[in-house]
């Protein structure tokens, strides 16, 4: 379980009326929060046309691949997605038919890191038993993805650890989601990118408008993204990781993955 301190999360049943009508953009991850078992089911899909059309803007924020936020964003009912933890967003006009890539660092630095990314995973592969290389890592742009439990057995916490530790060797920043250690070299996070994504593409001031911003997310590597909102939403399965939270969301959901995600947008949309 969360801890039961001034800063664990409270039911979204207390997220008032008022302050739900006020928010403007809902942000969220996608592997466990937006999926079920790995699968996108129609609910989640349904939630983010009908808040859409409700008028929010809907970003996914995740660490999944370069070659699936351009489909993501393309073919989706969303306004942009942020990518790779933070790496980049990709923001589709109907309009113009045009794809918006904006990066967080520059093509000839993504090129070099990617070198330093090589070593660490023949590093990775050669010292812990068990993992493998992420199945999307063909389509990343700009990070490592070490797979932990998607395609692979279930590695124990100790292990995870020695790969946050190998990428640190390494000067990488690492962050553990809910399948994945994905390491990358340089200061940019999911938080630093959304930011820029809604100041630059939808003129949102997000450090005035922050109350009026709702994340939600399910892993320990939300947690900037939980701390920096004051109405971040945690689907029920944040419970799998206890004591791992840096910032615990503010609100929590009585259902786990897709159905919280469902739940909050229930939350949303209500008028009671």
């Amino acid at each position: 379980m969360l801890s039961d301190g001034p800063e664990a999360p409270r039911p979204l049943s207390g997220f008032r009326l008022a302050d739900r009508q006020r928010v403007v953009a809902v942000l969220t991850d996608i592997d466990d929060t937006l999926t079920e078992g790995g699968r996108l089911p129609a609910s989640s899909y349904s939630a983010m046309e009908r808040l859409r059309a409700s008028g929010r803007l809907v970003i996914p924020v995740t660490g999944r691949p370069a070659g699936w936020c351009d489909m993501i964003a393309r073919q989706w009912p969303v306004d942009a997605v942020v990518g790779e933890n933070g790496a980049f967003y990709f923001r589709y006009d109907e309009l113009e038919r045009c794809m918006h890539r904006v990066y967080a660092k520059p093509a000839e630095e993504r090129s070099m890191d990617r070198q330093k990314l090589d070593a660490i995973r023949e590093d990775v592969l050669r010292e812990i038993k068990g993992v493998a290389i992420s199945a999307d890592q063909p389509y990343r742009e700009a990070d490592l993805a070490i797979d932990f439990c998607e395609d692979v057995p279930p590695l124990p916490k100790s292990e995870i650890g020695r790969i946050t530790e190998i990428f640190a060797r390494h000067g990488a920043t690492s962050k553990v989601s809910s399948i994945h250690v994905n390491g990358w070299f340089g200061g940019y996070d999911k938080l630093t990118t959304s930011i820029r994504l809604l100041r630059d593409a939808f003129g949102i001031d997000v450090e005035q408008m922050r109350e009026r911003v709702v994340f939600a997310g399910d892993s320990p590597n939300d947690a900037p993204m939980f701390g920096f909102f004051p109405n971040a939403v945690g689907v029920a399965n944040i419970r799998h990781y206890p004591g791992q939270f840096a910032a615990h969301p503010r609100w929590v959901t009585s259902a786990d993955s897709a159905a919280g995600f469902v739940e909050l947008a229930h939350r949303l949309l209500s008028l009671d």
